[in-house]
């Protein structure tokens, strides 16, 4: 599965301590300088997580270390469905019968209710072959991974017969958003028969995430209460399902469920290119959500031309905001150089572009410090960043000045972090409900799904938006995210708004044609590209729109259609 470095005697403890940094460094850039000190868990392909001291290391900030190398926060994506999706009709289809049997489905997430009937077969055995829990310290982690605790099959069949479970297997999911996106993904038919999940034969793998260490809620301003997870426990995450898989030698679906506005929105950054690499492995998909940012205001588009001296991208911050960090992404080789401008009219100099250069200003009449941090040619995209951080911004209007210093397109792109992590209703006066799919969706080789209200065919209107900044075809389609019906942490339930549901049921439909493909043996090369494929050619399409567009894609996820096109 993973390789773990030890060069310290117990590194369980800095995996959670909140005394220690955590990075994520590229197998090329480990060198004696950078272990010294360091506890070490390596990805299994090309990354390494270092877990630092931080007593006598700069405050964090992106001028002291590599962007990349900070791990991003990322948040949950929520706020009939089978039916218009072809789900049911290749389950109930009398020669296919597909239902993902043999398949694994593995979630990245908060965790499961594994004592749940939709997770279980007729005799009461689990459907989950693993849970890995990353919040439990005192277990046993999986094998060749420094932290959490690993529960099989058969611990928790044996949790399942005992009096009290949580006993055996103490963990919970404590949110529900886990446990109802493994419902809908692959839940059990009810015993009344009104639910289904869309691969209901498939099996599980289930990670828990712990949740993001306080010095990095703090950086990126992650309001209190909300939960936010860390970018390399994602890429953990991720590593653990492909290796369980491996050993099983099965099939296996990955549903990414959770995202941020962090990055260039494009295929770059540690997360989405360990999501392109494991797309290329033999029988494996990954699924990802667009988000719920169309409509946040929080994507700035600019662009500067002609005889243009400045363009202005004017913030407004509410009260008892404590903080936000906004990114300023342009393409190399634009070059861009920037003032902000309080509400009361107090501004700072201009910054002028200099690599690596890091600027702290205090507003006297605001009470208000911002950090201006520049990178050009970070290690994962030539482009130029500037990121900002508003500490105790006082409410108002906020302008940030943005002068052109070399241009070519004069394009370039602002945007505010994920509605579900801010502290504040804060927003772009001007903004662009365009390319505001989050991250990890941006990734080239994933399957990218975006929502929208199947009852009446319309898109979901905070479904984040395509495409790319590079122009690339984001979303791949739309699934139903309006009202999604899946079960509750009570034994009951409920129905749910989000692209995470879209992201959900279309990870049981990845997991009915891998049966079809390879459990059933039909086409046993078949890849994530070509999956992928297959459900754009089988979309659904609207009428009165051109295809493929910003917010639907090439259309809705149509199962059944994708294989009538096969007879074709």
């Amino acid at each position: 599965m993973t390789g773990v470095f030890l060069f310290m005697a117990d590194c369980r403890e800095q995996v959670y301590s909140d005394e220690f940094f955590d990075f994520i460094v590229s197998y090329e850039e480990t060198n004696e300088q950078t272990i010294a000190g360091a506890c070490i868990q390596r990805i299994d392909e090309g990354y390494d997580i270092f877990y630092y001291p931080r007593e006598g290391l700069p405050p964090l900030s992106v001028g002291s270390y590599s962007y990349s190398e900070i791990p991003k926060c990322y948040g949950l994506l929520d706020q009939t469905a089978l039916e218009v999706s072809g789900i049911l009709k290749m389950q109930n289809q009398p020669v296919l019968a597909l239902k993902g049997r043999g398949v694994l489905i593995g979630f990245i997430d908060t965790g499961i209710d594994y004592t749940n009937p939709a997770f279980r077969y007729s005799d009461g055995s689990s459907r989950i072959v693993r849970i890995w829990d990353q919040t439990i310290q005192d277990g046993t982690p999986p094998v060749g991974i420094l932290y959490g605790a690993d529960y099989t099959r058969e611990q928790i069949n044996a949790a399942l017969l005992s009096e009290n479970p949580y006993d055996l297997v103490p963990s919970r999911d404590m949110n529900g958003h886990g446990t109802f996106l493994a419902g809908v993904a692959c839940g059990s038919e009810s015993e009344n028969g009104d639910f289904i999940g869309a691969a209901p034969q498939s099996e599980i793998i289930m990670v828990k995430l712990k949740e993001a260490k306080q010095y990095l809620r703090d950086f990126f301003f992650v309001k209190d209460g909300v939960p936010a997870y860390q970018e390399n426990d994602i890429m953990m995450a991720v590593s653990y399902l492909n290796g369980v898989a491996n050993i099983l030698n099965r099939p296996l679906v990955i549903c990414v469920a959770l995202g941020n506005s962090a990055g260039s929105h494009a295929s770059e950054g540690f997360l989405p290119s360990y999501l392109n690499y494991i797309c290329g492995r033999r029988k494996r998909v990954v699924v990802t959500a667009t988000g719920n940012e169309a409509n946040a205001r929080h994507h700035f588009q600019g662009r500067i031309i002609g005889e243009m001296e400045h363009e202005d991208a004017e913030i407004t911050v509410e009260e008892n905001t404590k903080g936000f960090f906004v990114e300023l992404w342009a393409s190399a080789p634009e070059l861009y150089a920037v003032t902000i401008i309080s509400p009361s009219g107090e501004q700072i100099p201009r910054i002028l572009v200099r690599r690596g250069a890091s600027e702290q200003f205090n507003f006297i009449f605001e009470g208000t410090t911002i950090t201006v941090d520049y990178r050009i040619d970070t290690k994962e995209t030539a482009s130029q960043l500037i990121f900002f951080r508003f500490i105790r911004p006082t409410p108002g209007l906020w302008t940030i000045r943005i002068f052109p210093q070399l241009t070519v397109t004069g394009n370039y792109h602002l945007w505010l972090p994920l509605r579900e992590l801010t502290d504040g209703n804060n927003f772009f006066l001007r903004s662009n409900p365009e390319i505001t799919l989050t991250s990890p969706s941006a990734a080239r080789q994933v399957i990218t799904v975006g929502g929208y209200q199947a009852s009446n065919t319309s898109i979901y209107a905070d479904s984040g938006r395509g495409y790319t900044i590079t122009g690339e075809i984001k979303p791949d389609f739309v699934a139903p995210a309006v009202d999604v019906y899946g079960p509750g942490l009570l034994g009951n339930f409920i129905t749910f708004t989000g692209t995470s549901a879209a992201a959900a049921i279309t990870a049981g439909a990845c997991a009915q044609i891998m049966q079809w493909a390879i459990v059933d043996q039909n086409n046993t090369v078949m890849s994530n590209t070509s999956i992928k494929n297959m459900l754009i050619r089988g979309t659904a399409k609207p009428e009165n729109r051109t295809y493929p567009n910003r917010e639907w894609g090439y259309g809705t996820l149509d199962v059944f259609g994708a294989f009538q096109n096969l007879r074709l």
